[in-house]
């Protein structure tokens, strides 16, 4: 499929046919181009749990669930093949741009204008989601609620230096593509050439 493709197909998928197992190699696919995203210092501060089996995504969904009001998060309603939970660690970034060629002696965030290591990670989740769509399946990146992190973690280990981005459901869709075209906002309105006002 060519860039342009990729990017024009791109959308939120939330309904899979979940019958259908993705192939290992696309699932490989998805997981090589995602640790291609661009990093702070090439520090590459994130983490991916693979979730496949029915156990595990129910588990998941157990875990990533609010007690009030379940059924209005995706994570208590998707039903998918795979899910990808993307992680980022702040430590190691604080970590390499402490190191001599970074200019930089002390570990501190002080001097990021931004938090690279989320950044980072969602730059990665992004190259989940056009990989998935180059495969021909669907996908769709959501929050967990801040509240079920603990259980989240708890449910599947996930070390405290590593935190949950968010998470991206895939799989061949079973919904019909929507024209989003007329909910977009257009380019004049977002993009400024040269200076703001």
């Amino acid at each position: 499929m060519e860039f342009q493709d990729v990017v024009r197909k791109r959308r939120m998928v939330r309904k899979y046919d979940t019958e259908r197992p993705i192939p290992p190699d696309a699932v490989d696919r998805i997981l090589h181009n995602a640790v291609r995203a661009p990093s702070g210092g090439f520090s590459q501060g994130w983490g991916f749990l693979v979730l496949e089996t029915p156990e595990d995504i129910a588990r998941f969904r157990a875990a990533g669930t609010p007690e009030e009001d379940a059924k209005n998060w995706f994570s208590a309603t998707f039903e998918a093949p795979l899910v990808i939970v993307t992680h980022s660690n702040k430590s190691v970034y604080l970590d390499r741009y402490a190191q001599p060629d970074k200019g930089k002696t002390e570990r501190s965030e002080d001097w990021w204008p931004a938090p690279y290591w989320d950044i980072d990670t969602g730059m990665a989740a992004l190259l989940i989601l056009q990989t998935a769509v180059d495969l021909g399946l669907g996908a769709c990146f959501f929050g967990l609620p801040v509240e079920r992190i603990p259980a989240y973690r708890e449910a599947f280990g996930v070390p405290d230096e590593l935190h949950p981005i968010g998470a991206v459901t895939i799989g061949y869709p079973a919904e019909p593509p929507r024209n989003l075209s007329k909910h977009r906002k257009s380019t004049d309105e977002v993009v400024r050439r040269g200076r703001w006002s």
